[in-house]
């Protein structure tokens, strides 16, 4: 037993003393890894590694989930406060509606919306966008299209990627299929991720257009195997669902 102890903290020692190199630590740890044995193994991860691992993104990514998980209302009142007690900042009243529509209480984020919609802020792009998701959320998609309709009106230079493919959405919602056919089709060509082609074709498949459906998610599917793997891991889920929308056509 102490024979394979001491072969472990050889092995460990060594292994730390490669990351040390290769990470460009302090040239000390070499020497305090190579004599120290056991107390030197101790004192590099307490000292390196585990701070390391407390700034990654992972691990505060995971923290945060863990704590959304216990308490998920907890950045719906901090931002409620916030709102509160900044009076009339739009700032903060645009997180808190935010927070809102993420939280499921879309009806009242488009009572704060409209209260922040006044005066400077009166043709706000990111206001009246946030205003018109509440109001889809809410499933007044007549009203989330009438609120895009003013922004474009209001705002003819704004561009939003999202926007349009919300724009679509309410058209279909409103049962208006061939202008939402319209928007699709332009938003598949360009729109960055995968939701807008996967949704396009399964309102082609509604429609019977079963050819144009498979063609919209064949051209994503090859779009998606040629990507990054960046992309083909943000958009997993929606790359899922094209493959089995494809397999069933």
């Amino acid at each position: 037993m102490p024979s394979l102890l001491a072969i472990a903290s050889l092995v460990i020692q060594a292994l730390l003393i490669i990351h040390c190199i290769k990470t460009g630590r302090n040239q000390i740890w070499i020497w305090v890894l190579a004599l120290l044995s056991f107390a030197g193994i101790i004192a590099y991860v307490a000292a390196e590694l585990i701070p390391d691992l407390v700034r990654s993104r992972t691990t505060q990514n995971t923290v945060r989930g863990v704590k959304k998980a216990l308490d998920p209302e907890a950045n719906l009142r901090r931002y409620e406060s916030e709102a509160r007690l900044a009076g009339g900042n739009v700032a903060s009243q645009q997180r808190y509606a935010e927070e809102l529509i993420k939280q499921g209480k879309p009806a009242e984020a488009i009572t704060i919306y409209r209260g922040a919609l006044k005066g400077l802020y009166e043709n706000d792009t990111n206001l009246m966008l946030g205003l018109a998701r509440a109001q889809f959320e809410s499933g007044a998609a007549a009203d989330a299209r009438a609120t895009l309709d003013a922004l474009i009106t209001a705002q003819p230079q704004f561009k939003s990627h999202d926007g349009h493919l919300l724009y679509a959405r309410a058209l279909e919602a409103e049962g208006n299929i061939p202008r939402a056919l319209e928007e699709f089709k332009v938003l598949a060509g360009y729109y960055p991720g995968a939701e807008a082609a996967v949704r396009y074709a399964e309102l082609l498949r509604r429609e019977k257009q079963l050819d144009e459906a498979r063609q919209v998610l064949r051209a994503l599917l090859d779009h998606a195997q040629l990507a990054p793997p960046h992309y083909r891991r943000t958009q997993e889920s929606w790359i899922k669902q094209a493959q089995q929308a494809i397999s069933a056509l």
